[in-house]
Order: structure tokens, then C-alpha cells, then sequence
């Protein structure tokens, strides 16, 4: 089942300086220019990273979709505290984002 704009609309809303980007029906969720989950089946999830297991430490991990790695499902969305401590906890322990080349860079 995919995740609706009215429940995207009301995390965004708990969260300022999230961005998302629509994919297959699901949302991914972007802080800092980094993924650091998604809304799937109308569920936030996390990444596992360290910060966000010691932020949540009873939280389940939960498969977004078949075939995907476990991510920690958040609870308590609505906490705006709560939810900017995490996301940007989430995004601190990921690496930056690899450039992406420009179709120009492949010009022969």
C-alpha cells in the first residue's frame, strides 16, 4: 500500500528541513542533502546508524519492502524536538554524498 500525501504532509510538518522525493508510491527522505530514511506503508523509517540505535533504543527495526535492508521504525513523529535531534544525529553519522557527474563529463 503506499504511503499518502496527507501522512507525508504531516511528517514534513512535525520536521522543518526535510525534503523528499517520490519513488514508486513511497517517499524518501532527505536532511542535509543526505537519505536518511523514508515513508513506506505510511511508517517513518530510519537508517540504523549508531546515533539513531542510541536515540531509540527500543525501536523495531522493520523491512521498508521486500528484499531491503532493516530500518529503524520511529515511534513518536510528531515530537518536532525529537525528530530534528534525530535527523540531523542521522545525517552527521553518514558520509557526504558522492558527486554525481555531469552528462557533459562523458562528451567525447
Amino acid at each position: 500500500m503506499p504511503s499518502s500525501k496527507e501522512y507525508l504532509n504531516l511528517v514534513l510538518d512535525s520536521c522543518g528541513g526535510l525534503s523528499t522525493r517520490a519513488m514508486m508510491g513511497e517517499y524518501v527522505l532527505y536532511y542535509c542533502g543526505k537519505v536518511v530514511g523514508g515513508i513506506y506503508d505510511n511508517r517513518v523509517l530510519v537508517k540504523p546508524t549508531p546515533s539513531a540505535v542510541a536515540l531509540m533504543p527500543g525501536a523495531a527495526y522493520e523491512l521498508p519492502y521486500e528484499g531491503a535492508k532493516p530500518m529503524l521504525r520511529v515511534g513518536n513523529f510528531e515530537d518536532s524536538t525529537f525528530l530534528a535531534k534525530l535527523f540531523a544525529a542521522v545525517a552527521a553519522d553518514l558520509p557526504e554524498p558522492k558527486k554525481r557527474k555531469n552528462k557533459q563529463d562523458f562528451a567525447v
